[in-house]
């Protein structure tokens, strides 16, 4: 199965989906109760005041879960990512899809969560906008928040330049709106697949069948005559206004709220939902938000630093980057000149990134001690620092240039010196010591 009840199954199964059957409302305390276990454990509550409809959070909040939903390991997510990016094939079409057992028109009937006390309202934060690229007329899925205006109608966030608002102005400069369709409530890999960034015209849905086995299927919208997954638990048919704007701000993955946008607006003409479906709320600036985000990118990362560099080792989208603006790459470096290389290569490889960080094999990427260590023992200011200005960046760091999206980026060589003795900086080992359990001394 693909859809994302055999999903919460699997969760439930390991042990890590905490059931809340006490009554709860959007307003703040579903957002609050999510960031308090912010990721640990996967949360499902199952009496929500403003809605009939149950809601789940942090699915995959972990690494772990996030493997999990790829069909991996926490070693293997990279190669599944990989392989189904390489090796993507096109799902099947089935006649109907289990979407289709309720209809509605009103948007309200969803549990809609008010995160924050400062953003503009409401928003649903997994949505997957779906669309027909103008040149090829195959289609293209990717996340996209929506804030509820009223029953009927949502501002939609759109990145100026990516698919979806290509296909938007397309649609705009021939007159016309833009037909879309949302999911909410889907198997994860195909949230996975939605976030990747594929190349204009590659549809991100063969992804995500790749990932689940080839066992994806999708169903067509009467409206729209789009193809949406088939187990998908709510869906969304309707159109994007050529000519309807709406001002909102929200909270972006730094846990920054981004400046006043006036975004174009979607109008819903069907709501359709499974029988006693489940709503996907995703808490802006946590980690599932962020995993959902960097994860893709660091997997992108690590397969084109592999190809370029056979020194790459591992390529790490730091915690304290918000899994976005900064990255450790480690290395078995062969000559003196290969960390700025690399530390080039990876900031081509992904613009939004202000850090790039290099570290021997020897010092573990996903541990912020160890990288701060190679710092504090391997890299000199005058000689290993790499400073770059007024390059592109991303909209989302409040110290930048958000206007004219500029920023300064640093690269950092945190590698040994190959003109100083390699003695001076073996780290020190103390032989037998994974034999010695401390149970037999201590009693």
């Amino acid at each position: 199965m693909s859809d994302l009840r055999n999903y919460i199954s699997q969760v439930k199964k390991s042990g890590e989906l905490k059931t809340i059957k006490t009554k709860v409302t959007t307003k703040y305390e579903i957002a609050g109760i999510t960031a308090k276990v912010d990721g640990s454990n996967a949360v499902l509550f199952e009496n929500i005041k403003e809605s009939n409809f149950r809601l789940v959070a942090n699915l995959v909040g972990t690494r772990k879960r996030f493997a999990l939903a790829v069909g991996g390991t926490e070693d293997n997510i990279h190669k599944k990512v990989i392989t189904a990016i390489k090796k993507s094939k096109r799902p099947k079409i089935v006649s109907t899809g289990k979407f289709m057992e309720n209809k509605s028109n009103n948007a309200f009937s969803m549990p809609i969560v008010r995160h924050f006390e400062k953003e503009s309202g409401p928003f649903i934060t997994s949505s997957i906008a779906y669309a027909k690229n103008p040149e090829t007329g195959k289609q293209n899925s990717s996340f996209h928040r929506m804030m509820p205006i009223d029953k009927t109608h949502f501002s939609i966030r759109m990145v100026e330049g990516r698919h979806l608002h290509r296909c938007f102005v397309d649609a705009k400069e021939h007159g016309e709106d833009l037909k879309i369709a949302i999911t909410v409530g889907v198997h994860p890999a195909i949230s996975i697949a939605g976030a990747y960034q594929a190349e204009w015209g590659k549809d991100e849905i063969n992804i995500a069948n790749s990932l689940l086995g080839g066992k994806l299927t999708l169903a067509k919208l009467p409206s729209t005559g789009l193809n949406v997954p088939s187990g998908a638990e709510i869906v969304m048919e309707g159109k994007i206004l050529r000519d309807k704007t709406h001002p909102e701000w929200m909270v972006e993955m730094l846990q920054t709220y981004d400046h006043k946008r006036i975004q174009p607006v979607f109008e819903l003409e069907n709501l359709f939902f499974r029988n006693n479906p489940i709503f996907h709320d995703v808490l802006s600036g946590y980690s599932e938000h962020r995993l959902l985000m960097g994860m893709p990118i660091e997997s992108k990362l690590n397969g084109e630093l592999k190809s370029s560099f056979s020194q790459t080792r591992q390529v790490s989208m730091t915690n304290g980057g918000c899994n976005w603006l900064h990255a450790v790459v480690q290395i078995k470096k062969e000559n003196s000149t290969d960390p700025k290389k690399i530390i080039k290569k990876t900031f081509d490889s992904h613009r939004s990134l202000k850090q790039v960080t290099v570290v021997d094999d020897d010092i573990d990427p996903n541990n912020a001690e160890s990288v701060e260590y190679a710092m504090a023992t391997r890299f000199q200011a005058d000689k290993d620092l790499v400073i770059m200005k007024n390059l592109r960046g991303s909209s989302l760091d409040p110290s930048s240039d958000q206007k004219n999206l500029q920023t300064a980026k640093i690269g950092i060589d945190a590698t040994r010196s190959f003109s100083k003795r390699p003695e001076g900086f073996e780290l020190a080992k103390i032989p037998k010591i994974d034999k010695i359990k401390l149970t037999k001394y201590f009693k």
